[in-house]
This record gives C-alpha cells, structure tokens and sequence, in this order.
C-alpha cells in the first residue's frame, strides 16, 4: 500500500507547490507554515483539487477519507444521530466515544467548536481506511483531547495516516516527517535522523538536543523518556 507523488505540481493563481515522495503505512507528518499549501495538498491527494502537472498514484489503495480542518464543512446531519448514520456509524458509540451521550437530537451547529471537533474526529476514526488524510486535526482540541486522537491514531493497525498540521507540543510517533517549504515538499526523513534536516522542529525536541538527548521519536513519551536521560 503506498500514495506516490510523481513529480506533481498544484498552482492557484501565482502560488505553486512542488510535491514529490512515496508514503508507506504508519503516520506521516507534514509541516508548514499557515499558507504554505498544507490543506491544498491534502485536497490534492483526496482528488479534490487537481495537479497542473506530475500525478498522484494510490497503489492498493481502496478507501481514503479526507478530514477538514473545519468540522462543520463536513456536516450533512440536523442532528448528532442523524450525522452518525451519514457516516455509517452507530450513535449510542460515536456519543459515548465522543463525551456526547444522550444528545442524539441535538444540533451539530449548537456545539461548541471543541465538542464538534471531537465528535468529528470520532466519526471519522470509526471507519477503518486505507488512506487517512487529517487536515489540522488538533485545532479546537484542548490538550487532553489531543493526546487521546495522539492515542487513537496510534492504535491505528494498518493504513497510511498523513497529518498536515502546525501543531508543536502533541503529537504522536511518527514514520516519516516532511515539510512545506518555498513551494515544495520535502522528505526530512524519519525520525530522530529527521530532527536534523526538519525546520519545523519543535522547540521542545530542540531544547533537548541542544542538551545532548535526542528523543526517539516526536510522541510525549518520548520526550518524558529524553528528559530522564538528561536527570539521570
């Protein structure tokens, strides 16, 4: 199962992205500054937004699912139940997972932007997809939240997962890191030798290698594991 970018180019208006690299299975994570093309690529890999050049292979691909980085862009339901059914879902375990039981009849829109997000993620991570494309998935999400969709994506057994996001303090392990930068992807690599070519990098994991610790990987757990190797 591998997403190949064949030399693909995405233009809008004067803006362009150059965008080449194959990603296996595991998590993938895709940095950038806000404007730099990460939500454009992630349409462009969903088929959503058409490359001006080179193309987009999915091979043993069958089911993908974009995530928008705005939960309520993909609401089709007037009611929690209603939307769990436009996902193919039960209720009773989309609002049990999602901190939301007993509220089958109410509106998605008179949520808050948080609880929406989390009810979205949970739809969405109901399903088993080959190809998982997750545009900021940790924007409205306080820090528990964020550790608990870091949890669930790891518990993911097979798939490609890509996360486009410029989130620094949660994140879960990764197989790969790339970024965007001056219109164009690039392979950092994985992970700790990625640290060295990744401008993005936290400042966390930065503070960390300065002194002399490089964490495993980009989780919490392995910065907690980098920190006692420094106390010892």
């Amino acid at each position: 199962m591998n997403l190949t970018l064949k030399d693909a180019r995405i233009t809008r208006d004067s803006w362009s992205l150059a965008a080449a690299g194959t990603f296996g299975e595991g998590i993938h994570l895709i940095s950038g500054d806000v404007g730099s093309g990460k939500s454009t690529l992630a349409l462009a890999v969903a088929g959503l937004f058409p490359v001006s050049g080179g193309c987009i292979v999915r091979e043993g691909i069958s089911s993908y699912m974009l995530s928008l980085q705005f939960p309520e862009l993909q609401v089709t339901g007037s009611t929690l139940a209603e939307e769990c059914v436009s996902w193919g879902t039960h209720a009773e375990d989309i609002l049990a997972t999602s901190g939301l039981t007993g509220r089958d009849e109410t509106s998605p829109f008179s949520l808050s932007r948080g609880e929406l997000k989390r009810f979205h993620l949970s739809c969405v991570l109901a399903k088993d997809y080959d190809l998982l494309l997750l545009d900021e998935p940790f924007s409205s999400l306080d820090c528990e939240e964020k550790a608990r969709l870091c949890t669930a994506l790891e518990r993911r057994s097979r798939g490609i997962t890509i996360l486009f996001t410029h989130e620094q303090n949660i994140l879960p392990r990764v197989v790969r890191i790339w970024e965007i930068e001056d219109g164009r992807l690039t392979d950092c690599g994985k992970p700790p030798d990625a640290f060295r070519r990744w401008h993005h990098l936290p400042v966390s994991a930065g503070k960390l290698i300065t002194l002399g610790s490089v964490p495993e990987n980009i989780s919490r757990q392995d910065l907690r594991e980098a920190i006692c190797r420094i106390q010892g």
